[in-house]
């Protein structure tokens, strides 16, 4: 039985901790709930919200609206042999516990993706990605409810339309879909481990590792934890901007100005320029505004200290746009959903 309520604070329901208030709000634990609720006036009569995690939004005002708390749980192997297993899993759970549970069964594809917030029915719609690995390398399927017709129905990882930080859940079936679950097709053997990217490397020499499952998903949550803020001890919603991509010219006229101008090959010849390095050389890093801010560790996280607004952090980020435009002719794109 679905219950709904009203004028409820979301401020345990956003990494970013901000205070605003839904005007209905419900939680779904079962997709029949969620069959249930597109039948009622409240859902039919008002804007929806769908909340995992709360990692990657930015309320900037009261939602005057129903939004739906996603706490769906649960996992099962659909199919498994020697090599590899295919594992759904319910879009409410917590991905980096997933994350854990699969390397302890020394399952392989996703400990490089340790540590990200939010839930698994998120993933796919942000196509995650971190340390040199993206979700849509292990994704096979995802299923829900295709809430313009209250049918089930299930994409494949090819339908998905898997981009940088990007799938057809941001556009085409945005606000169209309601992910129950996620299939991932896993190693359990022959492992394509990846330590290349980031600090993996460095880390695992200190420690005197070699690579496996469990020291490199170890040594992602150490780097992590070291450059990221923890969303429980101060409001973030990680990385708040994707990196630009630019083409070859501009990237050359770039370089010729900042030589060390950090770099990496992109899709299509184009070339990424890390978006935490054309912030913090425009002077935000570690800056506070008020109640918010530029983390001092990581330029491409904008905090909260507390009291803090979405309002306040969206400004923010716009001036940081600015700046980065007047200084680099380059546009940062936020990551993060900004709901307002």
């Amino acid at each position: 039985m679905i219950s709904i309520r009203e004028q409820v604070s979301l401020k345990a329901f956003n990494t970013f901790g901000i205070d605003v208030r839904a005007r209905f709000f419900v939680e779904v634990t079962q997709p029949e709930d969620m069959m249930a609720l597109l039948q009622l006036p409240v859902y039919q009569d008002n804007q929806r919200l769908v909340l995992g995690g709360g990692s990657n939004v930015l309320l900037t005002r009261d939602f005057d609206g129903l939004v739906i708390k996603n706490n769906l749980r649960g996992q099962r192997i659909d199919r498994e042999d020697d090599q590899r297993v295919d594992l759904t899993v319910a879009s409410g759970e917590e991905w980096h516990a997933l994350v854990v549970r699969c390397v302890a069964q020394q399952w392989g594809g996703i400990e490089n993706l340790a540590l990200i917030p939010g839930t698994v029915g998120a993933a796919p719609i942000q196509n995650i990605g971190a340390y040199g690995v993206e979700l849509k390398e292990v994704v096979q399927s995802v299923h829900g409810i295709d809430l313009t017709r209250g049918l089930a129905r299930s994409f494949s990882a090819s339908e998905c339309r898997f981009g940088y930080r990007e799938s057809i859940f941001k556009h085409a079936w945005k606000e169209k879909f309601f992910i129950s679950s996620v299939t991932l097709t896993l190693t359990k053997k022959s492992h394509a481990l990846r330590t290349h990217y980031g600090a993996i490397d460095e880390t695992l020499k200190k420690k005197n590792q070699l690579p496996s499952l469990q020291s490199i998903c170890e040594a992602v949550i150490d780097i992590r934890s070291q450059k990221l803020p923890n969303p429980t001890q101060i409001g973030n919603a990680g990385s708040f901007f994707k990196n630009p991509s630019i083409d070859a010219n501009a990237f050359e006229k770039l370089q010729n100005t900042y030589p060390s101008i950090p770099n990496y090959r992109a899709e299509n010849q184009l070339i990424k320029i890390p978006a935490g390095w054309l912030i913090e050389q425009c002077g935000w890093k570690g800056k506070r505004i008020g109640s918010v801010g530029v983390h001092a560790q990581q330029a491409l996280v904008l905090v909260n200290y507390g009291e803090g607004t979405g309002t306040a952090i969206l400004d923010l980020a716009r001036a940081i746009q600015h700046d980065v435009m007047e200084k680099f002719s380059i546009v940062l794109t936020p990551e993060v959903n900004i709901i307002g």
